[in-house]
């Protein structure tokens, strides 16, 4: 006969043995009857109502349930007592296939996430039908707001239903009063750029802009004409010159400009600097040696690998993102114009030098 005698620790190791996997989410009631209280006190608990007269024993109590079970809050439930959920949306029209121009979901995305939200993205394309559904999608959803953001700054028609949530239009803008909305400061950055050279030596300068019409294009050269002011420096309309914004554009501004007589240059982006090395280089010139370079954007896979690196301002697009998601919460002052607009932080390298004529 086989004894059924127990071996020394087998209870124990019986008693150590996982219970079986539930088959159901836990609730408010298995957790009350875990902590030995009703499922009311529970959901003081759950909802951290301070004021709530619970001992702090049994608040305990109801904490480690809580943590022993897995129990988590239905978040459906909350939002429709509250009226609104721990998701912020942003609709784009373009920033999520723009490698630069990506930071924003990147900036608002972590600002969100800061404050205890969650980021819903939608990237439309530019498609009306698209957007429409993305923005009803998050009114569904009951967001706290919506960030509506373009992938280039510009002044924007602010879609019907954005009008039903909460928002703030991130590198765009409306004239509409009221609109509140986060743009780069395109004077100060211009201004910036300016100043790169003339603190160099250069007076000289010339700049090419862009020829489509666009805040960025108008702001730029407001900046160079103040930082040139600033310096002492008439402003020469022969030393501005147009191309298209593009790295061709860049290149084929070369031969006017060398008819110039200038010791430096200020690219309106960083693509048509691309283009300007070229040019230079075709024409037996050295950068910085013979001519200084500045762009505007600092798209890193071209800014920093350039040869040399150029120097440029930065758009801040991390910082836009930021400063929706805060503007949004009413973490951030309303700016009494049109729109905030966000510093673009210079970056200094070596397509740079002093001016030999300074």
């Amino acid at each position: 006969m086989v004894s059924k005698e127990k071996r020394p620790g087998e209870q124990a190791t019986a008693a150590r043995s996982p219970r079986p996997e539930r088959t159901h989410p836990v609730t408010l009631r298995d957790v009350a009857e875990a902590a030995g209280v009703s499922t009311a006190t529970v959901s003081l608990v759950v909802n951290k109502k301070k004021d709530a007269r619970i001992a702090v024993e049994t608040r305990q109590r109801v904490k480690d349930a809580i943590r022993a079970l897995g129990y988590r809050p239905n978040a459906m439930a909350k939002t429709l007592v509250s009226g609104t959920s721990r998701f912020i949306g942003l609709v784009a029209d373009g920033v999520a296939t723009t490698p630069f121009a990506g930071q924003i979901i990147h900036g608002a995305q972590d600002e969100a996430w800061k404050h205890g939200y969650a980021l819903l993205i939608a990237n439309t394309e530019g498609n009306g039908e698209l957007e429409q559904d993305a923005i009803t999608m998050m009114l569904e959803y009951k967001v706290r707001g919506i960030l509506y953001s373009t992938w280039f700054h510009r002044q924007t028609d602010i879609p019907a239903s954005l009008r039903e949530a909460d928002f703030v239009l991130v590198n765009c803008f409306s004239p509409e009063p009221g609109t509140r909305a986060v743009v780069p400061d395109e004077v100060q950055g211009g201004r910036s750029a300016t100043e790169i050279l003339l603190r160099h030596g250069h007076r000289r300068i010339a700049f090419i802009n862009a020829t489509i019409p666009a805040p960025a294009r108008d702001g730029r050269l407001q900046g160079y004409r103040e930082a040139l002011e600033a310096a002492g420096l008439p402003f020469d309309p022969e030393l501005v010159m147009e191309a298209y914004p593009d790295q061709e554009g860049g290149y084929g501004a070369t031969a006017g400009l060398l008819k110039r007589d200038v010791t430096a240059v200020y690219c309106y982006n960083d693509r048509m600097a691309m283009g300007l090395y070229d040019g230079l280089r075709d024409h037996g010139l050295s950068i910085p040696d013979d001519i200084a370079v500045v762009g505007f954007d600092n798209q890193e896979v071209i800014a920093a690998h350039l040869r040399p690196p150029l120097s440029t301002v930065a758009l801040p697009h991390y910082e836009l993102g930021a400063a929706g998601v805060r503007m949004l919460l009413g973490l951030d002052e309303v700016p009494d114009g049109p729109a905030a607009k966000i510093h673009c932080p210079a970056l200094e390298r070596t397509s740079v030098r002093a001016s030999a004529r300074s």
